[in-house]
C-alpha cells in the first residue's frame, strides 16, 4: 500500500489503498478536499471507492491533511492517533468567539506587560498531560450535531473537556503583540483553545492569526502534494 506522496500516480490501484499527503489550501474544509479527490477518482473509473481524511483541519488552517483512499481508509483511526506538529501565529491583546480570524474581535485586553520570561513560564505551565475545553466553534459533536452549527444558531453549547498532551512548545519568534509558536501535541488538541489559554495565563487575551500543520505522524508538509498538482496527476493516471 503506497503511503508516501510520491509524485508518480500512474499504475497505482487506488482500491488497494493509498494515502495522499495533501497540503490543505487556505479556506478549504477538510471535507472539501475529500470531495474533490473522490470526484476526480470517479472521473478515472473508481465509481464506488471510499475516501476519508485522518484529522480535521479548520478552513483557516493549512498544511498536512492525510487523505486515505480505498483500503487505506481502515487506517484512519490509527493515523489520527499519531502526534501532530503545528506552527501557530498568535496575537495577544484581543479575542474572537472562535479564537481565530473566522470571527471579528469581541474583546480587547492589555498586552504591553507581557515579557519573555512570563511567556516561558506560561508555556511551561501548559505543557504536558491535562484537560482542555474545545472551542465553541468546533467540529465536536453534541447530541449528534456539530458544535459550530449549534453556536452559529445562537444556542448554548456545553462541551466536555478532553484529555490532551502538549509534548513541546517552542517560541519561533516574539514581536509583541505577535507570537509564532511551534507545538508538538497529541490527537484532540485544539491550537485555537491553546492560544486562548496562553492569553489567559498572561493576564491578557489571544487568538490565532494563522495555523499550519507541519507534521502528522511521519508525514510532513515538505513531502505533501499541493491539491491542484495531485488532482492534475490523478486525472493523468491510467483509468482503472
Amino acid at each position: 500500500m503506497p503511503m508516501l506522496s510520491n509524485k508518480e500516480l500512474r499504475g497505482i490501484n487506488f482500491e488497494e489503498g493509498y494515502i495522499a499527503v495533501i497540503d490543505k489550501p487556505l479556506h478549504w474544509t477538510s471535507a472539501d478536499v475529500v470531495r474533490k479527490i473522490k470526484y476526480a477518482l470517479r472521473h478515472i473509473g473508481y465509481r464506488k471507492i471510499k475516501v476519508g481524511h485522518a484529522g480535521t483541519l479548520d478552513p483557516l488552517a493549512t498544511g498536512v491533511l492525510l487523505v486515505c483512499i480505498g483500503r487505506a481508509t481502515k487506517l484512519v483511526d490509527s493515523l489520527q492517533a499519531e502526534e501532530k506538529e503545528y506552527i501557530a501565529d498568535i496575537r495577544f491583546g484581543s479575542t474572537t468567539p472562535s479564537f481565530d480570524c473566522e470571527h471579528t474581535i469581541d474583546h480587547t485586553y492589555p498586552w504591553r506587560h507581557i515579557t519573555r520570561p512570563m511567556l516561558d513560564e506560561a508555556l511551561t505551565s501548559l505543557t504536558g498531560e491535562r484537560e482542555q475545553l474545545p472551542p465553541l466553534y468546533s467540529a465536536k459533536k453534541v447530541e449528534g450535531l456539530r458544535a459550530y452549527d449549534i453556536a452559529r444558531a445562537g444556542e448554548t453549547v456545553e462541551l466536555k473537556k478532553a484529555h490532551i498532551n502538549i509534548y513541546e512548545m517552542e517560541v519561533e519568534s516574539l514581536t509583541l503583540p505577535d507570537l509564532r509558536l511551534r507545538v508538538r501535541c497529541s490527537r484532540g488538541t485544539y491550537i485555537r483553545s491553546l492560544a486562548g489559554e496562553i492569553g489567559e495565563a498572561l493576564h491578557s487575551g489571544a487568538h490565532l492569526t494563522a495555523l499550519r500543520r507541519t507534521r502528522s505522524g511521519g508525514f510532513t508538509a515538505e513531502g505533501a502534494w499541493q491539491l491542484h498538482d495531485f488532482l492534475e496527476k490523478l486525472l493523468q493516471s491510467e483509468t482503472k
